[in-house]
C-alpha cells in the first residue's frame, strides 16, 4: 500500500473528526436559537461523523497502521439564518463526497481491494447524505424565514434518532 493511500486514510480520519466538530458547532448555534429539532438533527449528524472517524481509526489499526491526530480549527459558530446554515452543511457534505471519492479512486488505481471495499460503503453513504441535505435545503428555501414553516421543519428534524 502506498504511503499516499495510507496518509489519505489518516487524513480522512481527521476530516471526519473535523466534520463532527463542525456539526456540533452548528447544533450549538441552533440550540441557542431555540430550534431544538434543528439542533437535534445536527447533533445526531455530529455523532454519525464521529462514528465514521472511529471506523477509520479501527480500519487503520486493522491494517497495521496508526492514527495521527491533527489539530482541529475552531469551527464557524455564527450563521446568516437557518437556510444558510443548511446550505453550508450541504457544501460540507459535497466536500466530504469529493474527498471520499478521490480516496476510493486512488485505492482502485492501486488495486488495493481491502481499502476499496472499506471505502465503498462511504461512497454509497455520501449519496444518501447529499440527497438528505439537498432535500432539506429545498425545504428551507421554500419556507424562507417564515416561522410557521420553520417550526414544522423543526418538529420534523426533532425525530432523527
Amino acid at each position: 500500500m502506498s504511503e499516499k493511500l495510507i496518509n489519505g486514510l489518516k487524513e480522512q480520519f481527521n476530516f471526519e473528526l473535523e466534520s463532527g466538530y463542525l456539526y456540533l458547532s452548528m447544533s450549538a448555534y441552533l440550540k441557542g436559537k431555540d430550534m431544538e429539532g434543528f439542533a437535534n438533527f445536527m447533533f445526531m449528524q455530529a455523532h454519525e461523523e464521529f462514528d465514521h472517524a472511529m471506523d477509520f481509526y479501527n480500519f487503520l489499526y486493522a491494517i497495521d497502521e496508526e492514527v495521527e491526530y491533527n489539530a482541529i480549527e475552531k469551527p464557524k459558530n455564527k450563521f446568516d439564518g437557518f437556510t444558510e446554515l443548511f446550505k453550508e452543511a450541504l457544501e460540507h457534505e459535497e466536500l466530504v463526497t469529493q474527498k471520499v471519492e478521490e480516496l476510493y479512486g486512488q485505492s482502485l488505481e492501486e488495486k488495493n481491494y481491502k481499502v476499496s471495499q472499506f471505502l465503498a460503503k462511504y461512497v454509497n453513504e455520501q449519496v444518501e447524505e447529499l440527497d438528505t441535505f439537498r432535500a432539506l435545503v429545498k425545504k428551507f428555501e421554500r419556507v424562507g424565514e417564515n416561522w410557521n414553516g420553520l417550526y414544522i421543519l423543526d418538529r420534523e428534524l426533532s425525530m432523527r434518532k
